[in-house]
């Protein structure tokens, strides 16, 4: 089933929405060399709590913790521990909150220190993906419109896209249909209507697509070893148009 929101339920979301781009802006200045993810998580935990609200992954299908923080490798669902940041590293981090009911999701790939020039463009590319395909987010489009858009940047540029894991509707539960693949075809999938809101984050590998999960059962890595990168947005069709609502105003 797919909700479509009204105004005022779309201004609750972006309350919530706001939170998770506060959070992000927030954590940058802890990206540093010896940093271990659990700081990380605890830093993300107290800010959103500060913010009288909670953090939506907590708990959430079992998740341990406040935030998903992947490294290299770790595509996603990254469980934060004793592992520390080092220098060359890229590490993403998702964030989800709830206020009031109402929910918000959104992740970035930060650079600690300098990176390998390579991991840098998958870095660029894969925001620059994140950004054309909420660029097809129009009503009267269909979800295929994002998804190719997605996938034809990313191959254009000689990156792969994961193909096992989706973007997704937000907002009144923290996962709701539709799914939104990061790859396929113009045209197909539902249709984009006003009302609705949608997590757009493309997933994006250095080398092949193929992933697995780890022996913890949720951090999902790269099955060659390669780096991958992920950027989210959580976004409202509007009359006015999409809105990003992670989009700090």
């Amino acid at each position: 089933m797919i909700y479509i929101k009204s105004e005022e339920e779309i201004a609750k979301i972006e309350k919530s929405n706001q939170i998770v781009a506060e959070t992000l802006l927030f954590i940058e200045k802890f990206i540093e060399p010896g940093v271990d993810t659990k700081t990380l998580n605890d830093e993300i935990e107290n800010f959103i709590v500060a913010k009288k609200a909670r953090p939506a992954f907590k708990g959430l299908y079992g998740f341990p913790a406040a935030a998903c923080i992947s490294i290299n490798d770790e595509v996603v669902h990254g469980i934060p521990g004793r592992r520390k940041l080092r220098k060359g590293d890229i590490v993403g981090i998702d964030v989800g909150v709830e206020l009031d009911n109402y929910y918000g999701d959104g992740a970035r790939t930060f650079c600690v220190g300098q990176v390998e020039p390579e991991w840098l463009k998958l870095c660029k590319i894969t925001e620059e993906c994140l950004m054309l395909g909420i660029k097809q987010c129009i009503a009267g489009n269909r979800v295929g419109d994002i998804s190719a858009a997605i996938q034809t940047h990313a191959e254009k540029n000689g990156f792969s896209v994961v193909r096992d894991l989706v973007g997704h509707g937000v907002g009144i539960k923290p996962h709701e249909d539709p799914q939104i693949p990061n790859f396929g075809e113009k045209g197909k999938g539902p249709k984009l209507k006003t009302g609705m809101v949608l997590a757009i984050e493309p997933m994006i590998n250095l080398g092949g697509y193929q992933v697995y999960t780890a022996d913890d059962n949720w951090t999902v890595k790269t099955v060659d070893g390669k780096p991958s990168a992920h950027y989210e947005h959580s976004v409202a069709i509007t009359n006015g148009g999409v809105r990003i609502l992670t989009k700090k105003s």
